[in-house]
């Protein structure tokens, strides 16, 4: 049932910060005739140099979180990821929208964004919806291969339609649902586990191709990507050994050999389907080589059941 003058909440996450965050604010304070929004940055004190362009945007509210300790060293891929779990925890825990949306500060949205997820909310019976991720820099070969084999799903073009997997760089929940979930997330927000319980409960999710994102990241190097790759593999590992019984992650661990290739596989025909086939191929040997970094990741989750 449509609300009128529905509060959209936008909770940003900070992966890279500084002005990448300052872009992002600036992207959002020019949406065209938006809806009342609620913009909440959370921070903790690795990344409280922010606040030095925080009065330039009076409306978002910057979000204390002091100090957090993750589970591993700060400055491994590990210990970062659960700083964005948690920041997106206690974001979403202060929202007070009727929409409430997760977006990233690498994510920039399309000026029309808050508009377009706010009508769709009120024109489908959908209450939880993703959209597109668009990698802005092509160009640099290792880039758009991480975006690949992380995003390569979510870019344009592509039809609007249910789906299994949305991302949590661009989705926005009806309250009433994200509330059924608070207990996933009340200390760290996990996109799988948050949305396999919603769909194990009836939820359909949707992906939208009007709802776009501009994906841009600092230029990448393998000895920045390749942990990344092995601890964000690790903890979908982890995650999903959750769902498994014993034997069926013992069968996942010994078809370990076989992910990368249906991976290669599976990002062929999407990218070739995309009109992406020749700079597929080229891009290909970093896709292997991050696509196998994962894979030992994921692997190494299901022995140790540890994220």
């Amino acid at each position: 049932m449509e609300k009128p003058n529905p509060i959209l909440s936008i909770v940003v996450t900070i992966v890279d910060g500084g002005t990448y965050l300052r872009d992002f604010l600036r992207a959002v304070s020019n949406f065209e005739t938006p809806p009342p929004i609620e913009v909440i940055v959370p921070y903790d004190t690795s990344v409280a140099d922010i606040l030095k362009f925080s009065g330039d945007f009076s409306d978002v509210t910057f979000l204390d979180l002091g100090e957090i300790t993750p589970i591993y060293p700060i400055t491994s891929e590990a210990g970062q990821h659960e700083l964005f779990d948690r920041r997106r925890a206690a974001g979403l825990a202060a929202a007070t929208g009727d929409i409430i949306a997760i977006l990233e500060d690498r994510g920039h949205p399309r000026p029309d964004w808050a508009n377009t997820v706010v009508r769709l909310h009120n024109e489908t019976h959908y209450n939880v919806i993703g959209g597109a991720i668009n990698c802005q820099e092509p160009t640099r070969l290792l880039n758009w291969a991480f975006y690949v084999t992380d995003f390569g799903r979510y870019g344009l073009p592509f039809e609007t339609a249910p789906a299994d997997w949305v991302s949590d760089v661009n989705v926005s929940y009806s309250r009433d649902v994200l509330e059924k979930t608070r207990h996933l997330w009340k200390e760290r927000y996990n996109e799988p586990v948050v949305h396999w319980f919603l769909m194990d409960h009836g939820e359909e999710l949707l992906l939208s191709n009007e709802l776009v994102v501009e994906h841009i990241r600092p230029p990448a190097t393998l000895g920045r990507l390749l942990p990344e790759r092995f601890h964000w593999g690790r903890l979908f590992g982890h995650i999903r050994t959750l769902k498994l019984s014993p034997m069926q992650r013992l069968l996942f661990i010994v078809a370990a050999p076989l992910i990368p290739p249906r991976l290669w596989i599976r990002h062929l025909i999407i990218q070739t389907k995309k009109g992406h086939f020749l700079r597929y191929l080229a891009a290909l040997p970093y896709i292997i080589v991050l696509t196998i970094a994962w894979t030992f990741g994921e692997v190494w989750g299901y022995i140790t059941k540890s994220p």
